[in-house]
This record gives structure tokens, C-alpha cells and sequence, in this order.
């Protein structure tokens, strides 16, 4: 058996069908790791979410902030935004089927023996992977409950920017929501910029990538971070967003042995 993560999908289909075909993907004995968006601005997000939903067992995916965007729409929690690409998915005789699975996605993946992690925009370098997963699971616990329409109404906003474990309700999960699932930079406190969304090189003073900081011993894997296109230097992380949405790659990799395939956005 061959685990493979894959990096942010965003709707495109049709080169994530050429990925599975390079590496031979079978899912009777093959395991996916999905790294989180797998919805919006490609041209088919319907389609991803009904062939990542009817693989069972044979896919894990987490939860990227455009995943979440549209289980607040979806809950009517969140208006359209102009670079949405939704309306298939809200229209589709199957969605209630498909945002029920969605809802029930992890905000954070543990292997079983804790050695490898897999969250949409990462690990901030304060929590251990194992606390990553218990703070997830307070937030995944109110998404799938009868509190997941309050959760999703709160989870939109930058404050606060800082992780304090006295944080309480909506400000706690949109804390570990934002960590999760947005995060890019932050400074020697952890606290999260949210302005810069580019390359190494687009870092406000006083910030850093979360990833330089970080010295964690469990092997990570991120997506969210197209401008990086997959390049960092840590031997314990590794970024999978390599930009298809964006005409770039799609990207796998093999947790077997950190192998890396891609293929083009365009066939």
C-alpha cells in the first residue's frame, strides 16, 4: 500500500485525473491525503468533491478555508464572492449528501503512529501536532453539531491574531480556524499576519514564514500556499500547493518514500 498527500485541488478536476492515472492510484490498496481546498475558482468543484466522497476510506481530506467558505454559504452563513466558482456544488440534486460529508472532513490529520500531519496551511511552531489535533477537534466537534451555523457566521474575521489558550468560544475557533486553515506568516509570538499573501520575499517586518520557526519532529504537510510552489527548506515539511488553479501543477507526493509527481494545470 502507497499513501499519497496531494496539494490544494481548487476544482481542478481534470488534471487531478491525469495525477492519479501518473502514479498508478488504486484505491482497493492505495490511501489519498487531501490537503485541504478542495473547492472553488477551478471550473469543477462538483466533480471533486462526488469522486473524493465516494472513495470511502481510501481518502482523507482536511479542511482548507475554501471548504469552509462553502459550507458557509451553503448554510447561508456567508454571501458570494466574486471569484466564486460554487454555484455547481449549491445546485446539485446531491449537495445535502455532499456537504454532509464535507462537514464531517478533520481540520487536522494524525497518521496512527503520529508520524506524519496533515493540516490545510499548517502547524503554528506553539502546538505540537498531537495539540493541533485535540484544538481541531473542539472545532470539528461544534461543525458537525447542532452549533455548526453559529460556528460558521463567526469563523469570518483576523481577531484575534494571537493564540491564548483562556480564548473562549467564536474567538477560540476562529483562532484555530485561522492557524489551520490561513496562516502564513507570523512573528517571534506567533501572532498571524494576514496581509501578505505572496512569496518568502513579501514578509512584513517583524514576520516570518511559520514554517522557519517551527522544530517539530513530526513530518508535516501543508498546502494554501501557492506563491511558495511547493519549495521550502525543512526537512520535517513539506508544501504541496504547487498553484494548479492558478495554471501551475498539480501535485503528489509519496509518504512511502517523499517521492513527488505532478502534472500540469493544462493537458
Amino acid at each position: 500500500m502507497t499513501t499519497y498527500a496531494i496539494g490544494d485541488i481548487q476544482g481542478c478536476y481534470e488534471p487531478l485525473q491525469r495525477l492519479l492515472e501518473l502514479i498508478h492510484f488504486d484505491p482497493q490498496h492505495d490511501q489519498l491525503w487531501l490537503a485541504g481546498d478542495l473547492v472553488n475558482r477551478g471550473p469543477q468543484s462538483l466533480e471533486v468533491l462526488r469522486w473524493a466522497s465516494s472513495l470511502g476510506d481510501s481518502v482523507v481530506a482536511v479542511l482548507g478555508n475554501h471548504d469552509l467558505h462553502l459550507l458557509a454559504r451553503y448554510y447561508g452563513s456567508s454571501r458570494k464572492s466574486k471569484s466564486d466558482t460554487l454555484d455547481s456544488v449549491l445546485n446539485a440534486p446531491d449537495c445535502d449528501e455532499l456537504m454532509h460529508w464535507l462537514r464531517y472532513c478533520p481540520l487536522v490529520h494524525l497518521s496512527d503512529d503520529q508520524q506524519w500531519c496533515m493540516s490545510h496551511a499548517g502547524i503554528p511552531p506553539i502546538w505540537s501536532a498531537t495539540q493541533a489535533r485535540a484544538l481541531a477537534a473542539e472545532v470539528e466537534q461544534i461543525l458537525q453539531g447542532d452549533q455548526s451555523q453559529d460556528l460558521l457566521r463567526e469563523l469570518y474575521g483576523n481577531a484575534p491574531d494571537i493564540w491564548d489558550e483562556q480564548l473562549t468560544g467564536p474567538e477560540r475557533w476562529r483562532t484555530i480556524v485561522n492557524y489551520l486553515t490561513r496562516m502564513r506568516f507570523i512573528d517571534t509570538h506567533c501572532r498571524l499576519d494576514f496581509s501578505a499573501k505572496e512569496g518568502l520575499d513579501s514578509a512584513p517586518k517583524g514576520f516570518m514564514p511559520w514554517f522557519e520557526a517551527s522544530n517539530t519532529q513530526t513530518r508535516l504537510i501543508f498546502g494554501h500556499w501557492a506563491a511558495l510552489n511547493g519549495n521550502i527548506h525543512h526537512n520535517h515539511i513539506e508544501a504541496l500547493d504547487t498553484g494548479c488553479v492558478w495554471g501551475g501543477q498539480l501535485t503528489a507526493m509519496s509518504l512511502n518514500n517523499k517521492q513527488r509527481y505532478a502534472v500540469p494545470a493544462s493537458a
